[in-house]
């Protein structure tokens, strides 16, 4: 059989890196990153077994492009939130409130990038996505601070303040601890309660 991706009646991609990254998001939404494996990607992209290893080392490599992927729909995620953002409250309040709500949709993506992106040394292929997301996250917090809805200060601080908040709720989520069905709900009441003390005047 042919290892050419055209060829194969399952391809229908046009890129065989973007496809098999596609089909590894697609396993991993199913089951979580245990269940992502490089022969299965194959078999679903419609390549033969050896045919991923032209673009990926080994599966890391492939978890890797997967958490890109991600970070890339995380974006898209927070810009719709942003745009369409209740009038009564902070951009960051908005942030916040999203980067809970995606956990808890996507409990098996928070899991990947908790071991891809959440490490002293992420690998350098998905550092632009990260920097892209502080960029954003820093252009909020400029501007909450010059119309004086966040607190005047190190706008580092200001952020890690608000990180550590909004991870260590979609980690309880994600784990069990809080229902996932009221993820939403929960968010907007902690970001509520602590909204002052971390970041409004």
């Amino acid at each position: 059989m042919s290892d050419d991706p055209a060829r194969r009646p399952g391809y229908h991609h046009g890129s065989l890196r973007a496809a098999l990254t596609a089909t590894a998001l697609d396993l991993l939404d199913e089951g979580g990153v245990a269940h992502v494996s490089v022969r299965e990607a194959a078999r679903r992209a419609g390549v033969s077994a050896g045919a991923p290893f032209r673009h990926f080392a080994d599966r890391d490599a492939l978890l890797t492009a997967v958490a890109g992927r991600i970070l890339e729909d995380f974006g898209e995620w927070q810009r719709a939130a942003l745009a369409d953002a209740r009038p009564d409250r902070p951009a960051m309040w908005t942030f916040g409130h999203a980067f809970v709500r995606y956990a808890a949709r996507h409990p098996h993506r928070f899991e990947l990038l908790r071991t891809t992106v959440y490490t002293a040394d992420p690998a350098p292929e998905i550092r632009e996505g990260m920097r892209a997301i502080e960029r954003q996250v820093t252009d909020l917090i400029a501007a909450g601070q010059n119309a004086g809805t966040l607190r005047a200060g190190d706008p580092q601080l200001v952020i890690l303040a608000a990180h550590a908040l909004v991870y260590g709720l979609s980690q309880m989520v994600v784990d069990g601890f809080l229902p996932a069905e009221h993820a939403g709900e929960l968010a907007e009441q902690v970001l509520d309660t602590f909204g002052k003390g971390i970041g409004q005047a």
